[in-house]
């Protein structure tokens, strides 16, 4: 019988992946400079920056909420495939080729898909 309560172990995947969606929800609640120029350079409405903070967060709750329910840590990896997809559709569509989507969104996007594969090979060889 399957338990409706399935851990993930080991955690450190979806701990540091949290950490780091912490780290850039906080650099997003009064914008760093780096984040200000990254989010103008793409043409993201100012209204829409209060929301950034709010949705990194969220992300960083349903990855250690997951670590103990694992569907909430794939939908929550996912999400975040989606959410840098985005992103990185943002950053072609204003043609910004620079470090802002070579190095952040990219490398964002790289960790998160890696957790996702890795949260799926987990439920498919369970």
């Amino acid at each position: 019988m399957r338990t409706l309560r399935r851990r993930v172990r080991p955690r450190w995947p979806l701990l540091t992946l949290a950490g780091i969606s912490v780290g850039d929800a906080l650099l997003c609640v009064k914008p760093a400079g780096f984040v200000r120029d990254c989010l103008l350079d793409v043409g993201l409405p100012r209204a829409v920056w209060p929301v950034l903070p709010v949705v990194k967060t969220a992300a960083a709750a349903g990855l250690v909420a997951g670590t103990e329910y694992e569907p909430l840590a794939r939908a929550t990896a996912w999400s975040l495939v989606v959410y840098f997809g985005l992103a990185m559709g943002s950053h072609l569509r204003a043609r910004d080729f620079g470090r802002n989507l070579f190095v952040n969104a990219t490398g964002m996007m790289i960790s998160s898909c890696a957790l996702t594969a890795w949260l799926e090979h987990r439920r498919a060889t369970s």
